[in-house]
């Protein structure tokens, strides 16, 4: 036993002299030993410090109303919002009242990429409403870059809540307006079209925009955290634009168009154009182009069809630029209806160059140098003239000037007379070396349709009558109109512009189209004239490009249009029949004005 308790106490003295050295060991550490530098504590107690003062300052700065713009700015957003509100275009309308364009609500598409939650099966549902390709849309939505696009603009009502049925996160609606065109086609020339942003881009919709365009206002709304409008501010107020009534009869308008268009299908042509005229106020009734376009159907369109041929075209009038040569010579005195010229043996040649007639007519008098259509009797009478009577004659009714009609007119081409040689003088006399627009050349013929004297042509409904300008005696002209009669008569170039119960007058062109300087098998037919040619209310001019179906002359093609436009035309406006002598008296009446000459 007490060696046991020895053993013990042994044993435990052996611990405690092992606990004693640890404790040494550990107090010996070389890392406890070393002491910091005092700057470094005061150091971070400085930044700590510097720290906790910027706070202060921040929270003074925001919550003590100096930086308060900020804070209200941010919270803005979520409750405030500036709304635009778009004013609604003003109509198109033709004399009559009826509507050519008008703006119709729509809803603009959009999306944020970021918010948009879609199964595929709804994007394909989107896609399909929005008429367009699925890849597409889903190029638009995985744009992470963008915050805002537009899916699709300006779709109708209908449609807009379908996808708003859709529910889809992330894509919303804003109202805006479509230009909608009823009459289409028909009429799409005239009235132009707009861009998406409701903006002109051609024709009445471009020429008129300062007068149609609306004002967008804009309003502060603010709303509640469940998107209710609780209070809203107008910033400006929309405003709506100005109507625009036209000089077209829609009525006219159709009938130009439709009878045009069977031409053109009859004759296999490339294009044509028809366009009417009120002869007493020189307003614009009809005004047709084909090809045309549907100003619906956005998009679909060919820079062809979208061309206004009517104003835009040019191209040598041929024959119907001769009464205009032959009115030159009556006027200075050179000639009278019943002059005679030899066109025999129906050649003529001038500084080597030889001109001709497509039929040997021998001896004819001035009026039949118009209804027969000789350019040898046209060269001969024209050379007879100085140039510049000529040539201040053509000014006078508008060739080589644009007419203003606010809607883009050419001025076509007319050289100074100083530049003409004598063979230059002849075929610009029977309408080569010329180039007019079916505009330019429905103006001139109104000379002859009134008393000598030119009006402006007008696109938009007149009140009154504009004051005119004399350009040619009244006998002049009234000689002419008995000689245009002439050729509307079975012996003239144009009996197929002859309308039952009315009297007609007027003239045929054919010109072979100009290509690299060379004249090719290619032609231009036309006719404008004028009805009732007692007391003439319509003057009417077609055009049709590159006939191709056999037939090419003017009064083969041009000339069944213009009795089809002027018939209905004549009774849509319930013009009374024309009840004068018949045509092939109009030489005798000539004859009993030459002493006025």
């Amino acid at each position: 036993m007490i060696r046991a308790l020895a053993s013990r106490r042994t044993s435990r003295s052996s611990a405690g002299s092992r606990g004693g050295a640890d404790r040494v060991s550990y107090s010996a550490n070389p890392l406890l030993v070393v002491r910091l530098p005092g700057w470094r504590s005061r150091m971070l107690l400085l930044l700590l410090f510097v720290g906790f003062v910027a706070l202060v300052i921040r929270v003074s700065y925001l919550q003590g109303g100096v930086g308060t713009t900020f804070l209200q700015r941010q919270g803005e957003v979520r409750y405030a919002r500036t709304l635009d509100v778009p004013g609604t275009r003003g109509k198109v309308l033709d004399r009559n009242g009826v509507v050519l364009a008008a703006s119709v609500p729509a809803r603009a598409i959009w999306a944020i990429p970021d918010d948009v939650e879609a199964t595929p099966e709804q994007l394909s549902q989107l896609a399909r409403l929005l008429q367009m390709p699925l890849p597409e849309l889903k190029r638009k939505l995985a744009d992470d870059d963008r915050k805002f696009t537009f899916l699709r603009r300006q779709v109708d009502l209908d449609v807009a809540k379908k996808v708003q049925a859709l529910k889809l996160a992330g894509i919303h609606q804003s109202p805006e307006f479509k230009r909608h065109y009823p009459e289409g086609p028909a009429v799409a020339h005239v009235t132009g079209f707009t861009s998406v942003e409701d903006r002109g881009q051609e024709g009445v919709e471009l020429s008129w925009e300062s007068v149609l365009a609306a004002r967008t206002g804009s309003r502060r709304v603010i709303k509640d955290r469940l998107g209710n409008v609780v209070e809203e501010d107008w910033l400006l107020a929309p405003a709506d634009g100005n109507d625009v009534r036209l000089s077209i009869d829609s009525r006219i308008q159709f009938i130009a168009f439709s009878a045009l268009k069977d031409a053109l299908d009859a004759h296999k042509a490339k294009a044509g154009a028809v366009i009417v005229l009120d002869a007493g106020t020189g307003e614009i009734l009809a005004l047709a182009s084909l090809p045309s376009f549907d100003p619906n159907a956005r998009g679909s369109w060919s820079k062809e069809a979208v061309r206004n041929r009517v104003i835009t075209d040019t191209f040598e009038p041929g024959s119907t630029m001769k009464p205009f040569s032959v009115a030159a010579a009556i006027e200075a005195g050179k000639v009278t209806p019943q002059h005679t010229v030899q066109t025999a043996p129906g050649r003529l040649t001038i500084g080597g160059r030889t001109i001709g007639d497509a039929h040997v007519h021998g001896l004819l008098t001035v009026s039949e140098v118009v209804a027969k259509s000789s350019n040898v009797g046209t060269a001969k009478i024209a050379l007879d003239l100085p140039a510049e009577t000529l040539w201040d004659l053509y000014t006078k009714v508008g060739f080589g000037q644009a007419p203003r009609v606010a809607i883009g007119a050419v001025a076509g081409r007319l050289r100074p007379a100083s530049a003409w040689r004598p063979i230059e003088q002849a075929t610009i006399a029977y309408g080569y070396g010329v180039s007019v627009s079916l505009l330019q050349l429905a103006r001139a013929y109104t000379v002859f349709a009134r008393d000598g004297d030119i009006v402006p042509l007008s696109l938009l409904k007149l009140d009154a009558p504009p004051p005119s300008i004399p350009v040619l005696r009244p006998a002049t002209a009234a000689a002419m109109r008995d000689m245009l009669e002439m050729a509307v008569g079975s012996g003239g170039t144009a009996p197929k512009a002859r309308i039952d119960g009315y009297r007609v007058a007027g003239k045929t062109g054919t010109a072979r189209k100009l290509r690299n300087g060379r004249y090719v098998s290619e032609y231009v037919a036309s006719f404008a004239g004028f009805a009732p040619a007692s007391k003439p209310r319509l003057v009417i001019a077609v055009m049709i490009d590159e006939p191709a179906a056999g037939q090419v002359y003017g009064g083969q093609v041009a000339a069944p249009v213009f009795a089809e436009v002027a018939a209905r035309s004549l009774r849509s406006l319930q013009v009374p029949p024309d009840t004068a002598p018949a045509v092939l008296a109009a030489g005798s009446r000539a004859e009993s004005r030459q002493g006025a000459l």
